[in-house]
């Protein structure tokens, strides 16, 4: 009897597996040693990440409080706890390992804060604070402020922090990247002087804790025997301090599993390293990578188009995007004539989806940089269209814009107080409240403005001798500016006024991402003021649009960056901008060259896995900037996009044809050079020369009459090695031709790429 087999009832699927693909259900799993798991976009790498969670704890492998989960947002920490809550009930609120990379490393830190020097009550300074500290540092080591903004060095020492580096790790080469060769001792002295205060910043936690894992082994084995699983979210966007953190922890049980998608990399600017994905591999020797491949979101033919894309990418851990949805419609390439036609485009294209029924909470535009967002803005306000804008502030709300409306307000009315308060110390004057105060005294007792009570101030003694040359200088240039206003375009004023009262050069020397954008946002704002007749029409149309809010609650088109879209989807997706020196940003591949531009290709890919049923890709033929037209030539990522997954459309209003462009003609020689595959039939290359492709398009003015080819075939006049003259570069010899397009190394600016019809011919 003894020897009968007992058989047993089939336990149930856990309620986690279900609805999980073949690969999902691998991810989930697959518990121990280390797993990468690849997932690209849209393939429900949160629902396999939870599911994997809820399976460690429903079968036991660990309890709760045993696994180290990490995100890189305080939402997406917060999604995974109510999802996994849904799963294992209650055992939720045991896992106190489950959150963002700072707020897991501030709760170690305030476990070891006496091995830094550092008291557990420690507190976490903000921006402001750190950068007060900062200037504090700096002007006590006799550095000139405007030379070298605080903000310089607050962003120096985060790249340092990112890195893992502490001050003695600062070499020769790095410290003379802020003040001749200062900025090692300064870091140092921040540092000592965060650890006076009991005090540490962002960066500190996560370094403070690699400086402890690192120098006190018995610490980190206390954690490497805690954390028996660990699961990471996002890797590919890790930095090389996160990177090290995990790497120390996991070195003992190898049981960690990361998850992500190495052509979503896109955030190398805030140190973000695309190499710590690709080489998981090599750290954790037979690691099991599952790819995760079926989307769930886009059509076929949005992912054929995407896949074609970043195909052009070197040194990916490759995947092939698939999903069971229809075919869709293809993704729509429209070339236009300038911006304002991308945006009366847009917005007609959008006023077909509302008219269809569709919500327009469900429309996005993606823009590469903030300051296209502009012309939309103008645009929809003007036809009545609601939108709103995601990850920052409406252009006319931005501190920079209001800043120079200030200015502009303040010459063009000298009775606008308000505008007056906000510029009187912006850029720093030395004219601190108590200044500001005697003014407004002023200002009351006499009943006039203050800009009136400010030229009188200075013929008393109320102010000391700094602040009364620095007001004076104000006064001196409102009245000055307000003489050029008779005579001098209005935009141009502000161009001048912008740069003679050092606002520009006061971003110019922050030198930083942020300063960058704001600087762009300032041109635009230049630009959008050559469309108004006078200075008083153009502050009255900026007033009628902050005016302009809407109803909050009313379905509204998105507009936003690609960066801050990444994690988002929409039914209809618009992608402006796509030319050459706007996307891939010519700034970014000035200052990376090729790494840079696989980033924007990835941006790119991000785009367009944004959409779910379509996507509308634009680029235009110009560009006005300062009063003149640049003309453009498509992205090369447009060129990269797969015949068979487009449809393009290149017409003006009206639908009159406005270039003779063949995109469908994929044997076009640019398309392979612009991948970095190869010259293609057809490139020629000057003998003798060693010169490489340039990423750096030619930027041409030419008017808007001009009349402007993208097609193929060149002028029969040119041969390589000619002398040519270009008006905006000067002179060069032809080093490479393609078609309508050349490759010159100019006298005096260097190898450009520019079109054949914006050259002449010289002796």
């Amino acid at each position: 009897m003894n020897q009968i087999a007992q058989t047993s009832a089939p336990q149930a699927e856990p309620p986690y597996l279900r609805g999980l693909n073949p690969p999902q259900r691998e991810a989930v799993l697959t518990t121990d040693g280390p797993v990468l798991i690849i997932a690209g976009a849209g393939t429900g790498k949160t629902a396999a990440l939870t599911a994997r969670l809820a399976h460690l704890i429903f079968t036991k492998k660990a309890w709760p409080s045993e696994i180290l989960s990490v995100t890189f947002t305080n939402k997406a920490a917060r999604e995974m706890r109510e999802r996994v809550g849904r799963l294992v009930g209650d055992a939720v609120e045991g896992m106190p390992w489950l959150g963002t990379f700072h707020a897991i490393a501030a709760k170690m830190l305030r476990r070891h804060a006496e091995l830094v020097g550092l008291q557990s009550n420690f507190t976490i300074l903000d921006t402001d604070d750190q950068l007060r500290l900062l200037k504090q540092l700096i002007l006590a080591a006799d550095i000139d402020e405007k030379r070298f903004p605080t903000r310089s060095l607050a962003g120096l020492i985060d790249q340092w922090k990112n890195k893992g580096l502490v001050p003695a790790d600062i070499d020769a080469g790095e410290s003379e990247r802020y003040a001749n060769g200062r900025g090692g001792e300064l870091y140092q002295q921040y540092q000592a002087r965060l650890i006076a205060l009991n005090a540490c910043d962002f960066g500190d936690l996560l370094l403070h804790m690699l400086v402890i894992l690192k120098t006190h082994r018995d610490v980190l084995a206390q954690y490497q025997q805690r954390f028996k699983y660990i699961m990471v979210d996002e890797y590919q966007d890790t930095n090389s301090s996160q990177y090290l953190w995990l790497r120390l922890l996991a070195q003992e049980r190898k049981n960690i599993a990361c998850v992500g998608d190495d052509d979503q990399s896109i955030y190398s600017w805030r140190g973000a390293q695309v190499e710590n994905i690709l080489k998981f591999e090599r750290d954790f020797p037979g690691a099991k990578v599952i790819r995760l491949e079926q989307n769930y979101r886009s059509t076929p033919h949005i992912l054929g188009a995407a896949s074609g894309v970043i195909a052009n990418n070197g040194g990916r851990l490759g995947k092939q995007l698939w999903t069971e949805r229809d075919v869709g419609e293809k993704v729509k390439v429209i070339g236009v004539w300038d911006g304002p036609e991308e945006a009366r485009r847009v917005g007609e294209e959008i006023d077909i989806v509302r008219r269809s029924g569709k919500s327009l909470d469900e429309v996005a535009i993606l823009v590469r940089a903030q300051h296209q967002t502009r012309e939309f803005e103008d645009r929809f306000i003007a036809i009545g269209m609601p939108y709103k804008i995601v990850g920052g502030f409406r252009f006319y709300e931005r501190a920079e814009i209001r800043d120079a409306l200030a200015y502009l307000r303040v010459v063009n009315q000298p009775a606008d107080d308000l505008a007056f308060e906000r510029i009187v110390n912006v850029p720093k004057r030395g004219l601190g409240d108590k200044a500001v105060a005697r003014i407004h005294q002023l200002a009351r007792a006499t009943g006039t403005p203050l800009t009136t009570a400010a030229a009188r101030i200075l013929d008393t003694d109320e102010l000391t001798g700094a602040a009364k040359k620095s007001l004076g200088r104000l006064v001196g240039d409102i009245a000055r500016w307000r003489d050029m206003a008779t005579s001098l375009p209005h935009a141009e004023l502000a161009r001048q006024l912008l740069d003679e009262s050092g606002y520009t050069a006061m971003y110019q020397a922050e030198k930083s991402v942020e300063a960058t954008g704001r600087l762009e946002n300032l041109s635009e704002l230049v630009r959008a003021m050559e469309e108004y007749d006078s200075l008083g029409a153009f502050l009255e149309h900026v007033s009628l649009v902050m005016d302009n809010e809407g109803g909050a609650q009313d379905p509204q088109v998105t507009i936003m960056t690609i960066h801050a879209a990444k994690g988002l989807e929409y039914d209809t997706v618009f992608l402006v901008g796509w030319e050459e020196g706007l996307f891939p940003s010519q700034r970014s591949l000035d200052e990376g060259g090729v790494k840079s531009l696989e980033e924007e290709r990835r941006l790119a890919y991000v785009a367009i896995t944004r959409a779910r049923r379509l996507a509308v890709i634009i680029h235009a033929a110009n560009r006005r900037i300062y009063g003149q037209w640049n003309s453009s030539i498509p992205s090369r990522f447009v060129a990269e996009l797969p015949a068979e997954h487009i449809d393009t459309e290149t017409t003006m209003s009206g639908g009159a044809s406005l270039w003779q462009a063949n995109w469908s003609d994929r044997a076009d020689p640019f398309a392979d050079v612009a991948r970095g595959t190869g010259r293609g039939p057809g490139w020629q290359r000057a003998s003798g020369t060693g010169s490489t492709f340039s990423t750096k398009p030619a930027r041409v003015v030419e008017s808007r009459s001009s009349a402007i080819s993208l097609g193929n075939k060149g002028r029969d006049d040119l041969s390589l090695g000619m002398r040519v003259f270009h008006q905006k570069f000067g002179y060069g010899l032809i080093a490479e031709i393609e078609g309508n397009k050349l490759e010159i190394d100019f006298e005096q600016s260097g190898r450009k790429r520019v079109m054949d019809s914006f050259v002449t011919l010289t002796p």
